[in-house]
């Protein structure tokens, strides 16, 4: 089917008032969660071939998520979509003022490779629980989990409804030059420009869920076996593929040594520096990422790792040491499994390095001074973070997750992601048994005088 008359048949479908209902779209997320139950098996494999990823891991870095988010909207949404009363004052009595929730229209949800269930399911059901009609077009790099996504959607949805559109940067192209009423894009800066620039054309509100480099602290109070610990988890989790992965370090001069050896130490416990690919360890997305990856690589700078398998698209856990903010790997988001480490014996000047760049998506802080901690918060922008972990705010539904400046625009995840697809439609309701004559000609000083009190 063409994309426009999937386009036309969504708008048709929305306008028949079906997906306001919020019975409706409780048993719809209800049968998204079952299905997706169905097909774990499919889903898996289809990973495993793209990435090689595990059972285990595409559990807790992509369907736990989904499912997380599935049950807080087929808790929540009731009570989301309710309409919210608020205050009228005095100037408009008597009157009730509320709010009421409204879902967009035909929403398109972009994902992206990294992550490619997450990151497209989990934008397209908060969709669904706000009532809206959605297209998902997958990323077409892990082609097979674009086709099983496909599959399992497009034969248990209609098309009017909910689909998967799978293709290239023709069809990606296409869906974006069409009129929806909110698009929702994850992925690269430069697509991200592309999409929103199409999107202006129409005046399409667009949220975008885009990357940067995001710094990780390692202040000299930290502790240190901890700190390394839960870095090397989040920034080799998916082989560094992901968004709000630690980019690199910055760390007190004075513990660097040894908090470089716990960081070696860490990753010879869990990652296998072989080219073969593992229960714990994936392989880069394609070779066009892994010839970008090597050149980031400056062999006279490794620390630990640097071990290089095109054949088998493997970079083996490496951390780069005695690194500048100049130095190439420093320019742009790495997206792999590179972790350079800055170190610094001032404070003040490497936050001040840091706001020279773009504002990151991520931003994360290892310390125990709480004062420390929370001038960093204070005086740094980035879309979300953690202190003392990396990644695990994800997992939270009440965080808001988005970016800032070049990281991107808007959030999701739970209740905001609600918000995301939805208009808040503001009412004024008045009765007819009363109106005052103070907002009518002939005007005076008494009721100049009068409206200031009610107003001010």
């Amino acid at each position: 089917m063409e994309i426009r008359d999937i386009l036309t048949q969504q708008q048709n479908f929305f306008n028949s008032n079906t997906t306001k209902n919020v019975h409706f779209r409780i048993e719809q997320l209800k049968k998204v969660k079952a299905i997706l139950k169905e097909n774990e098996s499919l889903l898996y494999r289809a990973i495993y071939e793209d990435f090689g990823k595990s059972e285990f891991e595409t559990y807790i870095t992509e369907l736990s998520l989904i499912y997380h988010e599935i049950n807080s909207f087929i808790k929540h949404t009731k009570k989301w979509s309710k309409r919210k009363k608020v205050s009228s004052g005095l100037v408009n009595f008597p009157s009730k003022s509320y709010i009421i929730p409204e879902p967009l229209g035909v929403t398109l949800v972009i994902g992206a490779w990294n992550y490619p269930y997450q990151l497209s399911l989990i934008p397209a059901i908060s969709s669904l629980a706000a009532g809206n009609t959605v297209i998902i077009k997958p990323s077409e790099l892990p082609d097979k989990t674009s086709e099983v996504m496909a599959k399992i959607i497009n034969d248990n949805f209609q098309s009017n409804y909910f689909c998967v559109v799978e293709g290239g940067v023709k069809e990606t192209t296409e869906l974006i030059e069409q009129k929806f009423d909110k698009i929702f894009f994850t992925g690269s800066i430069p697509i991200g420009r592309i999409v929103y620039q199409a999107a202006a054309k129409n005046l399409i509100p667009v949220t975008l869920e885009l990357g940067g480099k995001s710094p990780t602290f390692v202040l000299a109070d930290t502790d240190i076996k901890m700190t390394a610990k839960r870095i090397v988890w989040a920034k080799f989790l998916n082989a560094g593929q992901t968004c709000v992965a630690p980019d690199y370090i910055l760390v007190d001069k004075s513990i660097e040594e040894i908090f470089l050896l716990a960081l070696k130490n860490e990753i010879e416990k869990y990652h296998n520096n072989k080219e073969d690919i593992d229960e714990n360890y994936l392989r880069i997305i394609n070779t066009n990422n892994f010839d970008r990856l090597s050149k980031l690589i400056d062999k006279d700078k490794v620390y630990v790792g640097g071990y290089l398998n095109r054949e088998n698209r493997f970079i083996s856990p490496t951390i780069l040491k005695n690194i500048t903010f100049e130095d190439e790997v420093m320019k742009d988001e790495i997206f792999g499994p590179i972790l350079p480490v800055i170190s610094f014996t001032n404070l003040d000047e490497v936050i001040k390095k840091v706001k020279e760049r773009d504002k990151p998506l991520s931003c994360y802080i290892y310390a125990k001074s709480r004062k420390q901690i929370n001038k960093l918060l204070r005086e740094l922008s980035f879309g979300s973070g953690a202190v003392n972990e990396s990644l695990m705010h994800l997992s939270n539904s009440k965080l808001p997750f988005g970016g800032v400046g070049l990281s991107g625009m808007g959030s999701y995840h739970g209740k905001a992601g609600f918000d995301t697809f939805s208009h808040y439609k503001s009412i004024l309701d008045k009765p007819f048994w009363f109106e005052s004559k103070l907002k009518y000609a002939p005007y005076s000083k008494k009721n100049i005088a009068i409206m200031k009190w009610l107003i001010e």
